[in-house]
């Protein structure tokens, strides 16, 4: 008697919340694994060590410690930009869901290269950076966007 007493009140509503709280908590959990696997919150702070938490990029990060500028920028001074917080979180929070993607899923190619609009970042930080430097080629430059990484593509870290 009990048993059927219970199934008469086991409702559909009822059944489909189960799976909806289930499917919920389920992505939760394996969201909060994947974070805590990933070392998720080192990407929030300014750690170079960081970027070689992927094994994909340890030759770049050894390449950065031999490089000219690892005395003077961490990772994030040229590949985050300078203009405010929220813009570099932004570009931060794109990069670590296409890196996380590609090198979850292994489709990122053996030669990584960088993307456009990280080029563009990264531009913008050399100049940011050299502006004492660059203040009379931009004014010969006039509205043309100077391309810093055309002519200086190895200097952060050559992995050559």
């Amino acid at each position: 008697m009990r048993i059927k007493g219970l199934l008469r009140r086991v409702t559909r509503t009822n059944v489909l919340v189960a799976v909806g709280v289930f499917v919920v908590g389920s992505l939760i959990g394996v969201g909060l694994f994947t974070f805590i696997y990933a070392k998720g919150i080192s990407y929030l702070f300014n750690d170079p060590a960081t970027c070689a938490n992927c094994h994909v990029m340890e030759r770049h990060y050894d390449a950065w410690i031999a490089g000219s500028h690892s005395n003077v920028a961490t990772c994030n001074d040229c590949h985050a930009p300078h203009d405010n917080i929220i813009h570099k979180y932004v570009v931060k929070a794109d990069n670590g869901f296409w890196h996380g993607l590609k090198f979850t899923t292994g489709q990122y190619p053996e030669n990584i290269e960088i993307r456009d609009s990280n080029r563009t970042v990264t531009n913008e930080a050399c100049l940011y950076c050299h502006a004492d430097f660059t203040s009379d080629i931009r004014m010969t430059a006039g509205s043309d966007q100077i391309n810093c990484t055309r002519c200086h593509s190895d200097v952060g870290h050559s992995t050559r």
